[in-house]
This record gives C-alpha cells, structure tokens and sequence, in this order.
C-alpha cells in the first residue's frame, strides 16, 4: 500500500532479517486475469503441433497464452488436427477462418531426451511464409523453448521484440513472518526463492546481464543494500553505512549502483561501484533525495525529492550540476521509471486519494493515466518498453499488475495459494 513520502525511509527502521537462501520450486503460482485490448488485434492461428515423445508442455498452448497475454493478438480456432511445419498450406482457407497468420510445428524427442521443435510462421494475407526457427531443448526447459516462439511471432508481426521468455522478480508476504523474493518467468510460472525472510524484503533490483539482483536486507539489525548471484546464490555488501542504505538502483552499464544513504543526515542519493567501493555523494539538497534511477543512456539520474516542497520527481546529470525538476502536474510525484527507449518516465502519483501510475512523455511533457487501481506502487518498465509491471492492493491484499504503455491493456496477477506480492522488478532480456 502506497505510504506518504516521509515515510517511505521509515519503514526501512524495521526489526533485524533472518535470512536464508532457499532453492527449489516456490509453491505459490502466479494466475492472469486480463481486460481490455490493443487498437488493432492480430488474429492468428497456432495449430496443435505434430508430437512424438510426450513433451511435458502443451507447447502450442503455452504460445496461445502468451499471444493472448500481450493484449495485441486474437486468437483464432485452429481445429484440433495437428499441422507440423511441412504441412501444406492453404493460405485461402486460413483467411476464410478469419486468421490473419497462422503458426504449425512439431515436437520430436531425441534419443538423448531431448526435444527438437520446429514451427513455421505464415502471413495469409501476403501469402507468405515468414519463417522459423528450429530448437533443441531439455524437458526442464520446453516452457523457455515456447516463450522463444512467441517471441518470434511477437516480432514477425509488430515490429517490436518480445519478452515473454524474460524474467520477473518480487517479493511475496505468507502471514506474519515469512517473505520470499521470488524469481518467475514472465508469466508467473516456473517461481523459485531467491531469499527467505522472517522479516520484509525490499526493493529487489535486477542487474543489466540478467544475472544480479541488488535488494535491501535487514539481517544486521538495519538495513543494508546486496548484490546477490541469481545462480548461485553468492553475494557482497555494497552499501553498509551508518543510518539507512536502501533503494539500489543499477546504471546500464552494471557498473554503478544509485542508492539512498542517510549516512550525512538526510536522505541523499549516491553512486557506488557495484562491488561497493568508490561510493560518492551524488545529490546536495536539504531536503529528501531518493529513490534514484539512471536514464536509459546511463548520462543522468532521475530521483524523487521534496526539496520544492512536496514529492516531485528531477533529474541531474550524472557528472553533476543543477537538478531539473521533470514532473509539475499533481502535488506528489514519486517512484520513477524510465523507459528502455529513453522518451518517457513511468511514475506514481497522487491524486484525488488515489495513487496511481502515471507515464510522462519527456519531449512533449504529456502525461497519460494508464491504471484504473487506486494503491499503485513499484511500476516496472519490460525491457521493451510496451507493458509495465507494478503492485497494487485488491480487497486489502497485495497483487501485482500489468499494464501496456498506452494503457489499453491491463493484467491482474494473483497467486492462488493467499499471500500478498509486492515489489516487483522486470530482468532484462537474456542471451
């Protein structure tokens, strides 16, 4: 639940972490409600594929999902005959059934138990074969092999590249002392704990190369800012300073951290190495300076303060100089997010009550509502740019959502085993 400004160190002043690391399967899935649409839906048709082996995943339904999911695409019934990527075509059928593009393949086991999969991808209107791309995955990883498929089609047929074989994570609440920072995939399955706590996790960072997450601990009886191997489990101390570390946030390059210190009294953003040497005051005001976060080129940081009175949101360049104030609408700014592209900020304000997302286009300065729930926090750009991940709270419990940047298409994530999900974050694309 969104809490005033002031207050957003406070709750950094809680009681010590008992850490540990955990492995294995988090139990608790995440399930998508989805409403509203894009301006123009693709339909198109994916066909059961051709199976010899029993994979474990329904392949083609898994890339339905992920189609339906973005909000961009319709999907049309492709019968239950099962089409590989040799099967004729026959381009005026498919346009008859409505189908703007269709997708066949097939699934094969090999015989060291692997699975090749293969799909071809046709545009009926242009009668034409897009192509395809042939994989070979692990039975642990057929799920990652039908994001990958997506994906293509996703960027055959927008122009823009996918992300549902991407990575989130956040931080889900099981009663009164337990929390889990949990990594899924995109589309909440797949969940394992990164880290368990007898006390809350906050503010979970991924790093640029997908490999890191930078979050703030309390196991030292005060909070302290972490980098933590996604794969392994191993981690360093970046920011463990007299008074508060919080908010870590990381430069493009994975470099540099911003983070929040009180260390010379008031909140104040710094910069530090991301093996936590050659910390550096980054920000000079006397009022609160947090919540930093580095613009897409990696040449300024935007930060939220109250050095103008209420929260508003600024940016400095990273060599330093004057701060910019960047929002002026509304009387309480805070929490910003660039976009991949560098043209906007996302951000969450608050007006009439409610606390909302909000993005900002930087050239033009217009500024579009783009949620319809009242208790918005953490949003969270995906790496291309169109959807943006945050947290909200639905009848008293915590939940994440997902929206698109113009705000069509909006996402309830739940999970079906209670708990509040907060804090989420939104990887980068992986190799």
């Amino acid at each position: 639940m969104p809490i005033p400004f002031r207050s957003i160190l406070r709750r950094l002043s809680l009681c010590a972490l008992t850490f540990a690391a955990a492995t294995g399967i988090a139990q608790a899935q995440l399930n998508f409600t989805i409403s509203g649409s894009g301006a123009n839906q693709i339909p198109i048709a994916t066909a059961n594929f051709v199976v010899n082996g029993n994979p474990t995943q329904d392949i083609p339904q898994i890339v339905r999902d992920d189609l339906t999911r973005s909000g961009l695409f319709k999907n049309v019934d492709a019968g239950a005959t099962p089409l590989s990527e040799t099967s004729p075509i026959n381009y005026g059928d498919w346009k008859g059934r409505g189908a703007d593009a269709v997708v066949t393949g097939s699934v094969n086991r090999l015989a060291d138990g692997r699975f090749d999969i293969r799909f071809k991808l046709y545009d009926t209107g242009r009668q034409q074969d897009l192509g395809g791309i042939q994989l070979t995955s692990a039975p642990a990883i057929l799920r990652l092999s039908a994001h990958r498929i997506a994906d293509f089609i996703y960027e055959k047929l927008t122009g823009d590249k996918g992300v549902f074989s991407t990575k989130i994570a956040y931080v889900m609440k099981f009663g009164p002392q337990r929390y889990e920072l949990q990594v899924a995939d995109s589309d909440g399955f797949n969940p394992q704990n990164a880290l368990v706590s007898r006390e809350p996790i906050i503010s979970p960072a991924w790093s640029p190369d997908g490999s890191k997450l930078a979050y703030v601990s309390f196991e030292q009886r005060k909070p302290v800012v972490y980098v933590h191997s996604v794969a392994s489990g191993q981690r360093i101390t970046v920011a463990n300073f007299k008074g508060s570390n919080s908010a870590p946030a990381w430069s493009p390059d994975g470099r540099t951290l911003a983070v929040t210190l009180t260390r010379d009294g008031n909140s104040q953003v710094y910069l530090v190495n991301a093996d936590g040497s050659g910390v550096r005051r980054f920000t000079q005001s006397n009022g609160i300076d947090t919540e930093g976060e580095f613009s897409a080129d990696g040449q300024s940081v935007y930060f939220t303060s109250d050095r103008g009175g209420g929260p508003q949101i600024y940016r400095m360049a990273v060599g330093g100089g004057d701060a910019q104030r960047v929002t002026f609408k509304g009387d309480y700014n805070i929490s910003p997010r660039p976009s991949p592209d560098g043209k906007s900020i996302a951000y969450v304000s608050r007006r009439g009550g409610r606390f909302q997302v909000y993005s900002l286009d930087l050239a033009s300065s217009q500024e579009v509502l783009l949620t319809d729930t009242a208790k918005d926090e953490s949003p969270s750009f995906a790496p291309n740019g169109k959807l943006i991940l945050y947290a909200t709270d639905m009848g008293g419990r915590g939940v994440l959502a997902m929206v698109s940047s113009d705000g069509r298409v909006k996402q309830r994530i739940t999970t079906a085993q209670g708990g509040d999900v907060r804090e989420p974050t939104w990887g980068p694309y992986l190799p």
